[in-house]
């Protein structure tokens, strides 16, 4: 099955080469690449209605385009009023195709439907060249109908790349279009 995305195209025509010349690596296998996104929803309302997963599951299966699954807690724990095997959250791991469709979505419709966007922080990288970003409310993916919506929430969008320092990473998902706020304003 041959990968028909936009972002894939754009990564081996463009971006691959020009990486490759910016980061004067010895071979072009060295370039940094996507490996996987994942998408985690937590649901705190979930221990007591099952429904919550339910939506939630149809909900990130529909944003994704990949069945999600749910997961959940390993151990038990009172203060929360959790118990071993009780549903948590939803997630799906993005790979190949729909892992290149979905960061189109993200980066062309989906973020700059925030209200005030002004940009992603540079700073959420974890040292190893992967990417975090919280959204509170994942109504801003078109997939989702206002009108079926019960309760709002929010997701984790992680974006593993095989760069090896934050900078690399950077600079992948720079050439991506990945809107980053301006450094300047960022830290004042």
């Amino acid at each position: 099955m041959a990968i028909e995305s936009r972002f894939f195209d754009m990564y081996q025509k463009e971006i691959k080469p020009q990486l490759a010349k910016e980061l004067n690596v010895k071979t072009i296998m060295q370039v940094p690449k996507l490996e996987k996104i994942v998408i985690n929803m937590g649901l705190g309302k979930a221990v007591n209605d099952k429904s919550i997963v339910k939506d939630a599951v149809e909900e990130l299966t529909k944003i994704s385009g990949q069945r999600a699954i749910e997961t959940y807690a390993r151990v038990s724990n009172a203060s929360f009023k959790i118990r071993e095997g009780m549903p948590l959250g939803v997630k799906v791991t993005l790979r190949g195709e729909k892992m290149y469709l979905f960061l189109d979505k993200l980066i062309t419709i989906a973020l700059p439907r925030i209200r005030d966007f002004r940009g992603v922080k540079h700073k959420a990288f974890d040292g190893s060249g992967n990417y975090s970003l919280g959204i509170s409310e994942y109504i801003i993916f078109p997939e989702i109908d206002l009108d079926k919506v019960k309760s709002m929430k929010g997701c984790d969008i992680t974006i593993v790349t095989s760069a090896s320092s934050n900078e690399d990473a950077y600079a992948l998902l720079k050439k991506f279009g990945m809107p980053f706020k301006d450094i300047r304003k960022e830290e004042v």
